[in-house]
C-alpha cells in the first residue's frame, strides 16, 4: 500500500502516474492524486475525469517502465 508521504510528495509535484491494476496494461490508469483517504486515493484523469481507486494498486510515474512483474506474457504464434 502506497503511504501518505509518497500520495503528498505525488500530488504536490503534479506528477503524471500509472495506475497498475493487473497485468493487462488496457487497465492501467493515468492521472493525477487529488486526495485520499486511508483505503482509497482520488485520481483525476487526463480528460478531467475523477475516480476513486484502491490504495493497494500500483502507484508510479508515468515516465517509469512499468513493472515487470504485471506484465503479461507474450502470446505465441499459432502457426505450426
Amino acid at each position: 500500500m502506497i503511504s501518505d508521504e509518497q500520495l503528498d510528495q505525488y500530488r504536490v509535484e503534479g506528477t503524471l502516474l500509472r495506475i497498475v491494476r493487473d497485468a493487462d496494461p488496457r487497465n492501467d490508469i493515468r492521472g493525477y492524486i487529488v486526495a485520499w483517504s486511508e483505503k482509497k486515493v482520488i485520481v483525476r484523469k487526463r480528460t478531467r475525469k475523477v475516480v476513486e481507486l484502491d490504495r493497494g494498486y500500483v502507484y508510479q510515474p508515468y515516465i517509469e517502465a512499468r513493472p515487470p512483474e504485471f506484465t503479461l506474457p507474450k502470446e505465441e504464434d499459432g502457426e505450426g
